[in-house]
This record gives structure tokens, sequence and C-alpha cells, in this order.
């Protein structure tokens, strides 16, 4: 009886960001299943899956002004992770996608993941903002010499 050649699979574990779209802020069941639905489809295993953020987009994507972001952490072989990218580019639901290895993660990491806090812009008055005549002008002797502008370039010129 021959036997079979059987590869190893190498099986990498990932982090990955999912943006979705404002549409599922409400519903974050149906967020999470179709997050999980495309990492097990192209043979992923999830180990932690949750709502990290819901933002305001720093510029729109297709129509959307705000987002859901889910990160997710899991394990596939490192092909499947050209399937998930292109499954999020072709849907309609999700915005975008990153996805990083995650060796340097823990488990206990990975389900400590809470999203940074948004700091607030500090605003300041039309006053108190520098205007183009208070600042100090530049000191023409600070210069080198013989790296002058148009001045030295005229009188090496007129010397001649």
């Amino acid at each position: 009886m021959a036997k079979a050649n059987v590869r190893d699979k190498t099986i990498n574990t990932y982090e990955s960001m999912f943006l979705l779209g404002s549409a599922f802020a409400a519903d974050l069941d149906n967020a999470q299943k179709l997050v999980r639905g495309i990492v097990e489809k192209h043979e992923g295993k999830v180990i932690v899956i949750k709502k990290w953020d819901e933002r305001k987009l720093a510029y729109e994507i297709r129509g959307e002004k705000r987002g859901l972001y889910i990160v997710c952490f899991f394990k596939a072989p490192p092909e499947g992770v050209a399937g998930i990218v292109r499954d999020v580019e072709l849907s309609d639901q999700m915005l975008r996608v990153m996805v990083t290895k995650g060796d340097h993660l823990n488990e206990t990491e990975m389900a400590a993941v809470e999203p940074q806090p948004i700091l607030p812009r500090e605003e300041r008055n039309p006053w108190d903002r520098p205007q183009w005549e208070d600042r100090p002008a530049p000191r023409r002797d600070s210069r080198p010499p013989g790296r002058g502008g148009r001045e030295e370039s005229a009188d090496a010129m007129a010397k001649d």
C-alpha cells in the first residue's frame, strides 16, 4: 500500500481589523457573523472576535461617513489571507480590511484589546494663532559667505 504524501500546512496567527459600514453599528451580531464567515471560508479558525469601535471616518469611503471596526484574531494558512482580502474587496457590506501577523500576542492579550480614546483637538482662537508678521525675519548676515542669493551673483557679474 502506497503512502500518501501529506504536506504539513503552515498555520499562522493573524490579527485583522475589518471596517464595515455604519448600518452594522446597530446589528453587532450580524457584523461578527459576517467577519467570522469570511475567515472560516478560507480555512481560518477564529480565536477572538469583538467590536473595537464605531467612529467617524477621516474621509468618505463608498459613500459612508462612519464605520464600525471589528477586531479579529485568527489562525489560518498564509494563502487564506489573500482570499480574505479579496472577499472583503468584492463585498458590498465591508469597506476595508487590514491583516497583519499576530505572533507577538497571546490569547489573553488578544482578548484585552480595547479602542484608543479619541482626544479632542485643541481649538485656538484666530487671534491666538501666530501670524506671518509676528514671526521673526531671517537674518541676512546668518548665511555663510559665497552661498548668497541674487545680490551676491549680481555683485560678482558687475566686477567682471
